[in-house]
């Protein structure tokens, strides 16, 4: 009966210091972006990201923060598109991901975090098809990297990231290389 006591009490011990070192919220925000490729205009454009967060402290400076969030990508085409692919240039594309960054999080204080991590992004859906034959023009996926810097204001966390993209995606066949930009401004909540 003893032993079950003190099993129990040391779980309760373990359960309740590994609730304390991870938190979950909700965040969402700005996302400015570019598709960068001479098929594209190189103007940023505004769209949306929305989603969640979990925190697990990996000690007093150091944290791991994967997230998971709704992220739509807005571009035009360029005016050499058209001489390219053969066809009119096409305004507003718009891609919907669903972009999972992982981040390494180092408390430079107790207001300041640094963020930096690799980010998987699925293409969850586009508006239109480039090609006339109905095949995508974009892969499924994007890998990129992310930096930014987070505030820590009691519950709230405000924050601003680059994202750049490190493969094409580009899915057309041809020699262009489509790669995205994105700056990520926005507000998370600790629940």
């Amino acid at each position: 009966m003893k032993i079950k006591l003190f099993l129990s009490a040391i779980a309760l011990c373990i359960a309740s210091l590994s609730f304390s070192q991870i938190g979950i919220g909700i965040k969402g925000g700005a996302s400015i972006n570019k598709l960068s490729g001479e098929s594209f205009d190189q103007k940023f454009a505004f769209g949306y990201h929305v989603g969640g967060f979990v925190t697990i402290k990996l000690g007093s400076k150091l944290a791991l923060q994967p997230e998971v969030f709704f992220n739509q990508v807005n571009t035009d085409t360029s005016s050499n598109f058209s001489s390219v692919y053969q066809f009119n240039n096409i305004n507003k594309v718009k891609l919907n991901y669903l972009s999972i960054p992982i981040l390494l999080n180092y408390n430079v204080g107790k207001l300041i975090t640094l963020q930096a991590g690799p980010q998987y992004s699925i293409l969850m859906n586009q508006n239109v098809t480039l090609y006339q034959n109905g095949k995508n023009a974009f892969k499924n996926g994007d890998f990129a990297m992310v930096g930014g810097l987070q505030l820590n204001l009691v519950g709230l966390k405000i924050y601003g990231r680059y994202v750049v993209g490190l493969n094409n995606i580009n899915d057309l066949g041809n020699q262009q290389n489509w790669k995205t930009q994105s700056i990520q401004l926005g507000i998370g909540i600790k629940l």
